[in-house]
């Protein structure tokens, strides 16, 4: 995975400054409670969501588990349809892939559609030090190109921006970048609308070379999906003479027939509308309508060793609709940005660190980046446990263990930092298996109750920072039983 957001501090010190940010602070409370509500009136209207949730989840796991052959099929597929088809490894061969492509055509400016991942792998970075300029079209990532920011959500990547902060960089950096914004552009929406629509116009009608992600892609037809609201990828994906999508090989679902599942359910989760304004869908080239030349770039940069990992393996099941973001009570605080990656949020929180591994400091931190309350869980249309991967990859981070990196079993080391946290676990360990002393434990903490410190001492002020520690009650729970239960069977 690319190395762009890698380096940055922890998701605790990154997530204090955030935190510190009113304005941001104000941003995001108002979009994600706006988006939220919207979202829950969406599926409110079907009847069966239930129904899709559980289809969507049993299409995935289907496809994951016989994935090989699923992209076998695909490859066959796309290839008779008249395109072509490359295998990516990791993020460099993606990025020296699609800029070859892109040189042999002679272009120097490619369009490009919203993709995740082309994020991932750094592609416009890696572009720009090929002589290649990179347009970003979606409004949102426009706006955070013009920018020179990052995006910080996966549907809205621009959500930590306001209306009057859009406008200073339209009228700042446009310029710089083809038309500039009209002369007394206001914060009025119509308005940056039609300034981004005039400025973008110019280079759909010039641009050569277009490129895309896919949100799916069918193994029975070689068809890809693209799903969106404002036309830009519609003009990306028809007016340019060669397209190149890049795409993670755990989009494909096995038939047209799969893709009725997954339409109703991901506008639904994303955008709360019940169909996308625009749904594109192609299959190889076809004479004399859209591109001439058609390539496939599928990327593994980590899924094969994450589809190792029984448990966290469901985090491959995320058609990225962003619905965990929306709910999520530490992401509507700390923000994208703090997550480190373009995956930020609870999804974020299990994928990142199973595609580039834990080995960093932000990495390693990002499974902690989580209150459990599930409520993450509860809106996912495809059913991923993100709590249970959460408490997965803490393990993983603390006590190290047996991995996949890069096709290879490895054995991970904990990760540093954790000393303490293995201590008290192997404590609790050690005194849960013995009722004996766990008993003797909990009638001594209960009778020193009024010399307890308010807050922990040493590692475990970390923890006390930002909560209260709980009072221990006068009597234990299993004194308080069996002298009101008598002989009763008791909580033994």
């Amino acid at each position: 995975m690319s190395g762009t957001f890698v380096g940055m501090p922890a998701f605790p010190e990154a997530a204090r400054e955030a935190v510190g940010d009113r304005t941001l602070r104000g941003n995001l409370r108002h979009a994600t409670h706006t988006i939220r509500a919207k979202r829950a009136k969406a599926v409110a209207e079907v009847s069966d969501w239930a129904e899709l949730r559980e289809a969507g989840k049993r299409i995935k796991d289907h496809t994951l588990r016989h994935l090989d052959d699923y992209l076998v099929q695909l490859e066959e597929a796309v290839t008779a349809a008249g395109g072509t088809v490359h295998w990516a490894a990791d993020a460099e061969e993606a990025n020296r892939i699609v800029a070859e492509l892109v040189k042999e055509t002679g272009e120097s400016e490619v369009v490009k559609v919203k993709s995740m991942a082309t994020q991932e792998i750094g592609l416009n970075e890696a572009l720009q030090t090929e002589g290649i300029r990179a347009y970003e079209t979606d409004l949102a990532e426009l706006i955070v190109q013009l920018g020179k920011d990052r995006p910080s959500h996966i549907l809205v990547p621009a959500i930590h921006r306001n209306r009057g902060e859009i406008r200073d960089v339209f009228r700042a950096e446009m310029g710089e970048w083809g038309r500039p914004a009209p002369e007394g552009l206001t914060d009025t929406p119509a308005e940056l609308a039609e300034a981004a629509r005039l400025h973008l116009r110019e280079k759909f009608l010039r641009a050569k070379v277009g490129i895309s992600g896919a949100n799916f892609m069918v193994a029975e037809t070689g068809t890809l999906v693209v799903v969106e609201s404002e036309g830009n990828g519609r003009m990306c994906l028809t007016l340019p003479e060669t397209l190149i999508s890049v795409v993670g090989i755990e989009k494909v679902v096995p038939t047209w027939r799969d893709l009725e599942v997954f339409l109703q359910t991901l506008p639904r989760s994303s955008t709360a509308e019940r169909m996308n304004p625009y749904t594109s869908m192609w299959t190889g080239t076809t004479d004399g309508d859209g591109p001439r030349v058609f390539h496939l770039v599928l990327l593994d940069n980590g899924r094969t060793d994450t589809l190792a990992d029984e448990v966290g393996r469901q985090a491959l099941r995320c058609i990225r609709c962003s619905a965990c973001l929306n709910v999520c009570p530490v992401y509507e605080r700390a923000g994208g940005h703090a997550y480190g990656s373009v995956y930020p949020g609870p999804i974020g929180a299990i994928l990142s660190p199973q595609l580039r591994g834990t080995r960093s400091e932000i990495d390693a931190s990002l499974p902690y980046a989580s209150s459990l309350c599930g409520a993450c869980y509860e809106v996912c249309p495809v059913a991923i446990d993100i709590p249970e991967v959460l408490v997965h990859l803490r393990e993983r981070v603390v006590e190290g263990g047996p991995a996949t990196r890069d096709g290879n079993k490895v054995v991970l080391k904990p990760a540093k930092g954790h000393a303490g946290e293995r201590a008290a676990m192997r404590a609790a360990r050690w005194a849960f298996a013995r009722p004996g002393a766990l008993r003797a434990g909990q009638r001594l903490a209960s009778r020193t109750r009024r010399f307890h410190p308010r807050a922990l001492p040493g590692p475990g002020r970390a923890w006390s920072a930002s909560r209260e520690l709980p009072a221990v009650p006068a009597e234990p729970f299993r004194d308080w039983w069996q002298r009101t239960r008598g002989s009763e069977e008791g909580p033994e």
